[in-house]
């Protein structure tokens, strides 16, 4: 038996509360303790409240280890619910050419977009894709996030979609904890051009039972935000992949209301993302259901447009708000959920607290992992980062800059950064 006791933080945020997601004005309380602990063993939280009491159980018990957070924010580790982490080399000159002004279609014209991305993951070897995912991987720890979904999307035929899938199952061996998603109704690859149609049904009658014979992805998500599929191939897309057993995600909303809300309510997928155009209508709609509404900032910041995520509409129409990176090479190359922390509340209006609910708690529930992440609660797994500040507020208000100090996935410490071995000058 092991055991890890982590004491005396300024402030323990447990997000302690109901087992579902948080909605309205829940989405504030995090289960704030003062000089709190916590302690963790064989992996899962034991305790987690004040210190003395945390400390005499701890003592009971002999905990292997205990680390001292006294001046420090402690709280479970980010949990993003949307990213690409296998997604080919990142793209230069896509960046150079958007901040000169180019349109997505003249980065499309000029060879670069999606397609670029698509031609190197399939002439990527699968262990070029492993260890670039690998390299990722360990980013995104380092900046706090300690589960996370993974989607295919970059190969788009059989041979690499296979290979993309079966990288992040090689990645998700303990202490890890990736959902693996295929994302093949991506976009349309050149080879299916003008044939939307034939490309869903060769997906639900080839790519689909193969996947689940293999055991390959958990999740099966769509693009709808460009309406390429319509809503006959989303319905009959859904059907088929819910048929088979995996769970639902979908983007949608995010250049134009195309009103695909309904649609993914009515399958009952597990959360639709983007949303940046997300109506009042949607809004009820999601507050009436179980659906997830998960907001990615990241790419809006990065493609320098204006229009982000209506967040306060969905917050207080009671809809149920994540928030993720949406990691991908072209759109959003970042891995820091820090950094779209700051943007939720600087663009977005979110208060720094309904942020941090929406990429811990609420991004566990964009997973259906409400049970097992997000949370400090006894039972849970021992997941857990603690902040170099002494104020939970910090974390968003210092944009652009990673302040953690350690991070714990399962009990086991996975960063921990080392104090400076400099003197000051005399």
């Amino acid at each position: 038996m092991s055991s890890l006791l982590i004491y005396g933080a300024r402030q323990l945020l447990t997000l302690h509360g109901p087992s579902g997601p948080r909605r309205g004005s829940s989405m504030r309380d995090l289960g704030i303790i003062q000089d709190g602990a916590v302690l963790i063993v064989d992996g899962r939280v034991a305790e987690a409240g004040p210190t003395r009491r945390v400390e005499n159980l701890a003592s009971a018990r002999k905990a292997d280890r205990a680390i001292d957070a006294s001046g420090r924010v402690v709280m479970p580790g980010f949990v993003d619910s949307n990213t690409h982490l296998i997604c080919g080399p990142v793209r230069m000159s896509d960046y150079e050419m958007r901040i000169a002004g180019a349109s997505d279609q003249d980065i499309d014209d000029a060879g670069g977009g999606l397609r670029w991305s698509v031609r190197a993951v399939r002439a990527a070897q699968a262990s070029r894709l492993f260890l670039e995912a690998r390299k990722t991987l360990r980013q995104f720890y380092r900046h706090g996030t300690t589960t996370l979904e993974a989607k295919s999307g970059y190969g788009l035929d059989d041979s690499s979609e296979i290979k993309s899938l079966k990288a992040i199952q090689s990645l998700n061996e303990p202490p890890h904890d990736i959902a693996p998603t295929y994302l093949g109704a991506h976009f349309l690859p050149d080879e299916f051009a003008g044939r939307p149609a034939d490309y869903i049904d060769w997906m639900c009658s080839e790519m689909l039972p193969q996947l689940r014979r293999r055991k390959l992805a958990t999740f099966v998500d769509i693009e709808c935000s460009d309406g390429v599929f319509s809503r006959a191939l989303v319905r009959q897309y859904l059907e088929c992949a819910g048929h088979l057993g995996f769970q639902l995600k979908m983007q949608a909303e995010a250049y134009k209301r195309l009103d695909y809300v309904s649609l993914g309510i009515e399958f009952g997928v597990v959360s639709i993302d983007r949303l940046e155009h997300a109506s009042q209508e949607d809004a009820d709609l999601l507050a009436r259901s179980q659906v997830m509404a998960t907001l990615l900032p990241g790419p809006i910041y990065h493609r320098t447009l204006e229009r982000y995520p209506p967040a306060r509409m969905l917050i207080e129409s009671g809809a149920a708000v994540a928030l993720a990176t949406g990691f991908n090479p072209g759109l959003c190359p970042t891995i820091s959920m820090a950094m779209i922390l700051s943007l939720a509340c600087t663009k977005m209006r979110m208060l720094p607290s309904e942020a941090i609910t929406a990429a811990t708690i609420n991004g566990a529930h964009a997973l259906n992992r409400g049970g097992v992440a997000g949370s400090l609660q006894v039972g849970k797994a021992g997941d857990a980062v603690m902040f170099d500040v002494p104020d939970y507020r910090e974390i968003p208000y210092h944009f652009g800059v990673n302040l953690v100090h350690t991070v714990i996935k399962n009990g086991e410490i996975l960063f921990e950064e080392k104090e400076p071995g400099w003197q000051a000058a005399s």
